[in-house]
């Protein structure tokens, strides 16, 4: 057994998690009704499942952070607003966000990695990428 794998949440789990996921989402629904984009997108990287292995629960989980991620207008304003915590974590959803080809999601996806770079440096990208461990 590698070390720390006791960290990661078996398929056992998934079902526990995947009804956290959706209530997650109904709380991401709420904000963003409300206008809250940059609450709605804190909300959806807490707790996100970088260290769940179950591809069910990561899918769930992008779900809710790509709605989140695509309710964002004001990308500078997010910024003053977004704890630098959560930097790493929007970098991987980022890439995951580039990877899937689409391109209103890629758009917004670039747009915020450029701002996210300015900010937390190169350190960050090299953090995302270098984390093969922990993936979203």
């Amino acid at each position: 057994m590698m070390a720390g794998a006791e960290k990661f949440v078996e398929a056992d789990n998934a079902e526990a998690i995947i009804t956290r996921i959706e209530h997650k989402s109904r709380k991401i629904e709420s904000l963003l009704k409300q206008n809250k984009p940059v609450e709605a997108l804190k909300t959806a990287l807490e707790g996100s499942s970088h260290m769940i292995r179950d591809e069910r629960c990561k899918s769930a989980n992008w779900i809710v952070v790509h709605r989140a991620l695509m309710a964002i207008k004001d990308v500078e304003g997010m910024f003053s607003s977004l704890d630098p915590e959560y930097y790493d974590i929007l970098m991987k959803y980022l890439y995951r966000g580039l990877s899937t080809g689409d391109r209103p999601t890629c758009d917004q996806c670039l747009r915020i990695h450029e701002k996210l770079t300015e900010r937390a440096g190169l350190g960050c990208i090299l953090r995302s990428l270098a984390d093969i461990v922990n993936t979203v």
